[in-house]
């Protein structure tokens, strides 16, 4: 499943990010994060703080982004914390990534729902495009994760990319999604079964029928 390994930390590493910094929009970002809790709880604001830092990692290396030692110990020292304490909720929470990424950042869902419904050949795709675990691919593009479950279990398989989901899918139309996404497109995100708009029946609804345009009152039909 995910790996939860810290890039080796090397003076190539620090050569690169050591004197990371926010961006002054970023920084107004993480003050407005800061203040949303009482005095003597701004640690608290550590996660969105890493959010911040990992999507600014990623628009100055043109990938989903990530998050460096250095830049860990940065935010460490902005919430005046220790770096363990840091490194704790960075290597908890697989919304972090602790190594270099691709631009798109493919995570399946191996968990028993989507493999039921068939998410070994979405990894299958993946892996006939050059995705391994652990690795960018060679163009750049892509890396891939095999991850539980993200909450999509009614219209499984799904996979994440970036910050997007893609649900009811198959080998073809996670294929389909990849080569838009290489050509610079931004394919359809949500289910790709058609006529299906998120997750109620296929073939529609069998029940209720008449809440599907508007509220209706069954109370005189019981």
């Amino acid at each position: 499943m995910a790996a939860r390994k810290i890039e080796t930390d090397t003076p190539e590493l620090r050569a690169r990010w050591g004197g990371w910094t926010f961006t002054d929009a970023n920084r107004e970002k993480a003050d407005w994060h800061i203040r949303k809790y009482p005095e003597g709880r701004q640690k608290s604001a550590v996660m969105p703080l890493l959010d911040l830092a990992q999507r600014q990692v990623g628009e100055e290396t043109q990938t989903q982004g990530w998050l460096p030692l250095p830049v860990m110990e940065y935010i460490a020292d902005y919430l005046d914390m220790p770096v363990i304490r840091v490194l704790e909720v960075a290597t908890f929470y697989t919304m972090y990534n602790l190594e270099p990424v691709g631009k798109f950042h493919v995570q399946v869902c191996g968990t028993t729902p989507c493999m039921l419904r068939g998410s070994d050949d979405l990894i299958e795709a993946c892996k006939a495009r050059g995705m391994k675990k652990g690795h960018v691919s060679d163009d750049g593009l892509w890396s891939f994760t095999e991850v539980e479950c993200m909450g999509n279990c009614a219209t499984a398989p799904m996979v994440q990319i970036n910050d997007d989901n893609y649900e009811d899918l198959t080998a073809e139309r996670l294929d389909t999604i990849l080569d838009a996404l290489a050509a610079g497109e931004q394919p359809k995100t949500g289910t790709q079964e058609p006529g299906r708009h998120t997750s109620e029946p296929a073939g529609g609804p069998t029940t209720l029928k008449e809440m599907v345009d508007a509220n209706h009152d069954y109370r005189s039909e019981w």
